[in-house]
């Protein structure tokens, strides 16, 4: 600041230079004795008495005589001009000091009404204020940020990274400034670099993912699922990415995939969390699209010869009189370790024993988290009270040994065990 004020001094005494140097120098310049004056005189008259001299003798005309007079008294008038300039030295300092008033308050209404000295103050303000922006934004402590103060802080973050070059927590900052200002395109921008800084920055991801679900595009709402996939791949609880799962589901109307992921949710929560029963209502929602629709697998869907499992599903007979009443089948695969969603999934209301499914990943629940995605899986059964796939006391599960995927082709799973 101290360096633009400094400036602009320097450019207002070089303008002054301009208006005020023209006075005094033409004083210096035109500079006569005293005496001077008198002595052209004396040779006017001079020269007037040889003129009617030659006038009287007549070798000159009137005519002739005339102008000449006139030239002479021209000649005189030119010649005493230094001296009327000389005498006109307090004047000329008088014009100086109005030219210099009128500049210097000239440039500052000028200044006032088209400088941006107002933006300058403000980048400044927000420089010193960005420790506190920082710890209100991120620690939460004080009072949230107003929408002008995250403007200022969007504003000294990105001088931070112009000056001190790329910063992975800076450029997190300024995206997740830019989505609560709607600045979609800057937050994308911003989270881009994060992520070829650190492909893995589990936050960055599901932040992306959130800005990309805003704008709302079929591609980028697949990518959202894939950057959400990379999440729980990583961290199979991570709350935020199933949830946001969910919603990219519901927005697909991909029902199935959409009503699990609500429901693992759903099981995270306690009942008295205030977004419990907007989550029910959600599945319940659900429900209602899923309730003449029912997926069973078949061989001619399978995509991937690799992936197929034929799952031959069998009751043990001492549980066959604790089947639930009116009860959900579902047959799915999951990692041995690793994710617990399920990597493939075939949900049937109407069944009898034994029966036979296939699973492979046309069953997949999100895209790149399918059976193909891993080498060791645990195939599970289960008969369910309520339709949801979490568990709960009375239903009945069977479930595989640890087997390696690519060696699997056919399995037969016993229902054999009651959870308590």
């Amino acid at each position: 600041m101290a360096l633009m004020w400094a400036s602009f001094v320097l450019l207002t005494l070089i303008a002054l230079l301009f208006v005020v140097v023209p006075f005094f120098k033409r004083e210096r310049i035109q500079r006569l004795d005293h005496n001077a004056n008198s002595e052209l005189i004396r040779i006017y008259y001079q020269r007037l008495e040889e003129l009617k001299a030659d006038l009287d003798n007549q070798r000159i005309d009137k005519n002739m005589h005339s102008e000449s007079v006139i030239e002479l008294k021209r000649r005189l008038l030119n010649e005493l001009s230094p001296e009327k300039a000389l005498n006109s030295k307090g004047n000329n300092r008088i014009f100086a000091l109005t030219g210099t008033v009128f500049l210097i308050t000239l440039t500052v209404i000028f200044y006032s009404y088209t400088g941006s000295q107002q933006q300058i103050k403000g980048w400044h303000d927000a420089m010193a204020n960005l420790k506190s922006y920082g710890e209100r934004a991120v620690m939460q402590s004080g009072e949230p940020l107003t929408a002008n103060e995250l403007q200022a802080f969007a504003l000294a973050l990105r001088t931070k990274l112009d000056q001190s070059g790329d910063d992975e927590v800076a450029w997190m900052l300024l995206g997740r400034v830019a989505m609560s200002l709607n600045e979609f395109d800057m937050a994308m921008q911003s989270f881009d670099k994060v992520l070829k800084m650190n492909p893995d920055n589990k936050q960055v991801l599901i932040s992306y993912s959130q800005v990309l679900l805003m704008e709302g595009s079929d591609a980028n709402m697949s990518r959202a699922a894939t950057m959400l996939s990379r999440v729980l791949k990583a961290e199979p609880t991570n709350i935020d990415a199933i949830s946001l799962l969910a919603l990219i589901a519901y927005e697909r109307k991909d029902w199935l995939q959409a009503k699990t992921a609500f429901e693992v949710l759903l099981a995270s929560m306690e009942q008295n969390d205030p977004r419990y029963p907007m989550i029910a209502q959600r599945i319940a929602e659900i429900d209602a699209h899923l309730n003449n629709e029912q997926q069973v697998a078949s061989a001619g869907a399978v995509n991937d010869s690799n992936s197929e499992i034929k799952i031959t599903v069998n009751l043990d007979e001492s549980l066959s009189n604790k089947q639930p009443e009116n009860g959900t089948l579902f047959i799915f695969a999951k990692a041995a370790s690793g994710p617990q969603m399920p990597l493939a999934v075939v949900k049937m209301t109407e069944y009898s024993f034994p029966l036979e499914v296939t699973l492979s990943d046309s069953n997949a629940m999100v895209d790149g988290l399918n059976l193909s995605s891993v080498d060791k899986i645990i195939l599970t059964a289960r008969l369910s009270k309520d339709e949801t796939v979490v568990t709960s006391s009375g239903e009945l599960e069977g479930n595989s040994d640890v087997l390696e995927r690519k060696n699997v082709k056919e399995y037969a799973l016993l229902i054999n065990e009651l959870i308590p």
